[in-house]
């Protein structure tokens, strides 16, 4: 039998990078997929890859009406919701003398608030003995050059999965953090640094991997999985480092 057969997951930020990887993994597992994401045409792309009557949504985690839509959706579609991976996010990288007031406002906007809210809005139609994974960072508890914001807006996420694995305990819903380390994905081209410099910035990031190499998205998508169903149904309120040995070194 399939992990996930009968089980219904929303996936934010679906539709690329680890975000798409586990859709398309819940989906050949028997999950009803529904990813969401800002751009159209790049959603329309993802929805078509993941397959199994996947939906895409498109829309910004940023924004709480969204959320709200998401929950509607599931409502009126399947009447319930069994996995919600938060995982849309997005990273600037700047030292601290150089951020801009919109800088910081961006990443906290999506990767700490549009987390909150998402869970907030969600949590009336996810059955009881659900499962919801939030997509961290290895930035949140190793210190990184130039990711002062960005490890700060994903830090707290850490600190929102210990609250929810107790405030939800009587429904029995599982709350835990996926946190990957340096991952092959085209959140990498979106960094800011110069093309010029992103071959030694590539080996710099590989040499701090015990490893000896970054992460591919199914390999997150994996762990995910495992979170998302029974095989992790004994683990509640963990921070799972998926980074090659990276916290250690």
């Amino acid at each position: 039998m399939k992990r996930l057969e009968g089980k219904v997951a929303v996936v934010t930020g679906g539709n690329s990078g680890i975000g798409l990887a586990a859709a398309r993994l819940f989906a050949a597992e028997g999950a009803q997929v529904i990813l969401t994401g800002r751009r159209r045409d790049v959603l329309d792309e993802a929805v078509a890859q993941v397959g199994h009557g996947a939906v895409g949504m498109q829309g910004d985690v940023a924004d709480l009406q969204h959320h709200a839509e998401v929950a509607r959706q599931v409502r009126e579609r399947h009447g319930r919701l069994d996995v919600y991976m938060a995982n849309a996010g997005v990273i600037t990288l700047r030292h601290s003398g150089g951020v801009t007031p919109e800088e910081f406002d961006a990443q906290f906007n999506v990767n700490t608030r549009g987390v909150f809210f998402g869970v907030q809005s969600i949590l009336p139609v996810m059955r009881d003995g659900g499962s919801i994974i939030l997509t961290s960072s290895l930035a949140a508890t190793k210190v990184l050059e130039g990711h002062a914001v960005y490890a700060g807006s994903k830090a707290a996420i850490a600190a929102f999965a210990r609250n929810w694995a107790l405030e939800l305990r009587d429904r029995r819903i599982r709350v835990n953090v996926l946190s990957p380390g340096p991952v092959d994905t085209s959140i990498l081209a979106k960094l800011g640094i110069p093309e010029a410099e992103r071959p030694a910035f590539l080996q710099t990031m590989q040499d701090m991997i015990p490893a000896g190499r970054m992460g591919a998205p199914e390999e997150l998508a994996r762990a995910a999985l495992f979170l998302a169903g029974s095989d992790g149904s004994f683990v509640n309120g963990v921070e799972l480092h998926v980074d090659g040995g990276m916290s250690l070194a």
